[in-house]
């Protein structure tokens, strides 16, 4: 997908024109800001929705930033997960990129005419984000409109990944209030932006959650620009109106839930998908649910010979990093981890060619047996050896949604590292 055209042609197709010689056009969908989603239909008369990148609209200097995110759609899509919308297909139309999607006829839920039991879909986007969260990968776009209807009625995740890119999220006028709506306050806040963790997804969550059983937002009206200020401090105050919960028909049982969701302190906030099933109020058809069992981890969790890093999102998705044979070449006894730098070296080096994100000297890995055989511990920052003092990163090295600090946590198999945008899994081998 990434050999796009330098000059993609202007296009759009109507019913019953041919995209790429391989889907007719059944009807548009819906369009945003960079893309135009259609339902096509293929030779064997299939459905699907299929998302054109309009690349010709995107301006050069993030044209290869966009296409990035474009291609992280589709490789998020392809996780196994019946709660996320499947990718099946990649290709060009007029040099300009496009994904097939499989087709969900009941739309959005605010779009759907159809009974939605809140509990079961409550349940089935958590696990949408539980599928997207073990494979490093944060939505950062969950709302109502994000969540469609499969043909079998299971509540699946969408649009996770141009729609969630903070770069171009805030665009057009509408659009911002709609995004501000959902937004976790620690997004705000320029550190909080540079990383973006699990915990994003889950303050949404406990938005949406509102917005969908009270039909208002939790922080007060946001109708206009005028009301954005006060909206925000609420948010970022923890200032919700619980009242206009408890009034609806059975609320008071989602008050735990969404409060969890919605503290503004990241760190205090419910911390986990899993965590946040836990506290859906049961129905009939959810009760059953809460306790299925999970798909077994498709990485080896049993440590044989010793832990690697495996890259899931970022620039160099895809490398793989040995850490105790890196180990073993260090003379120090720790492995650095920074941003690619022609001055600063590190043993692990992280690309990063349209954000800073990354610090030069980010975090530091290490062995300690204090803590456990084998145990290995990540320390934000590293030792400066021209100032002779340890040097913080700026935007924070975390495990999961902890920070970790100069003293350093734990990490074992199935831990998600974020360094920047960067996320990394904790692997066994």
């Amino acid at each position: 997908m990434n050999s796009f055209n330098i000059n993609p042609e202007p296009c759009d197709f109507n019913p019953g024109d041919i995209l790429d010689g391989k889907f007719r056009i059944k009807q548009r969908l819906g369009e945003g800001t960079f893309g135009i989603v259609y339902a096509g239909e293929d030779a064997s008369n299939d459905i699907y929705a299929i998302k054109l990148l309009k690349l010709w609209d995107v301006p050069d200097q993030v044209r290869d930033a966009i296409v990035n995110r474009f291609e992280m759609e589709f490789e998020a899509a392809r996780l196994d997960s019946p709660y996320l919308v499947h990718a099946i297909y990649h290709g060009t139309a007029y040099g300009n990129p496009y994904i097939v999607m499989e087709y969900c006829p009941y739309g959005d839920l605010l779009s759907t005419d159809r009974p939605v039991d809140y509990s079961v879909m409550a349940i089935h986007v958590l696990r949408g984000l539980q599928a997207l969260h073990a494979c490093g990968k944060v939505h950062r776009d969950l709302k109502p409109e994000n969540v469609l209807i499969k043909a079998d009625g299971t509540f699946a995740l969408t649009d996770f990944g141009i729609a969630g890119d903070r770069n171009h999220r805030m665009t057009q006028g509408n659009q911002v209030l709609g995004t501000y709506a959902y937004m976790a306050p620690e997004q705000l806040q320029q550190k909080g932006e540079a990383t973006v963790l699990p915990t994003t997804d889950i303050f949404s969550f406990g938005v949406m959650m509102y917005q969908l059983l009270t039909n208002s937002f939790p922080f007060g009206n946001i109708s206009d620009n005028t009301d954005l200020p006060e909206y925000l401090i609420n948010s970022q105050t923890g200032n919700w109106n619980r009242a206009a919960l408890e009034a609806v028909p059975g609320g008071a049982q989602w008050v735990p839930l969404i409060d969890g969701c919605l503290n503004p302190n990241f760190k205090l906030r419910i911390q986990t998908a899993e965590k946040a099933i836990e506290l859906v109020p049961a129905s009939q058809a959810s009760s059953a649910m809460a306790e299925e069992v999970e798909m077994a981890p498709t990485f080896q969790t049993q440590v044989e010979n010793g832990m690697l890093l495996r890259v899931m999102y970022g620039e160099n998705a895809g490398q793989v990093f040995y850490l105790n044979e890196m180990i073993q070449r260090q003379p120090c006894g720790v492995i650095t981890i920074g941003r690619a730098d022609p001055v600063t070296r590190n043993d692990i080096m992280l690309s990063e060619h349209h954000t800073t994100y990354i610090s030069r000297r980010h975090c530091t890995l290490e062995l300690d047996d204090c803590v456990g055989p084998g145990q290995w511990v990540i320390r934000d920052g590293q030792f400066d050896p021209n100032t002779r003092q340890w040097r913080r990163s700026t935007n924070g090295t975390y495990v999961n949604s902890q920070e970790a600090e100069e003293g350093g946590i734990p990490f074992v198999p199935g831990d998600i590292i974020s360094v920047g945008d960067v996320k990394m899994r904790a692997e066994a081998y």
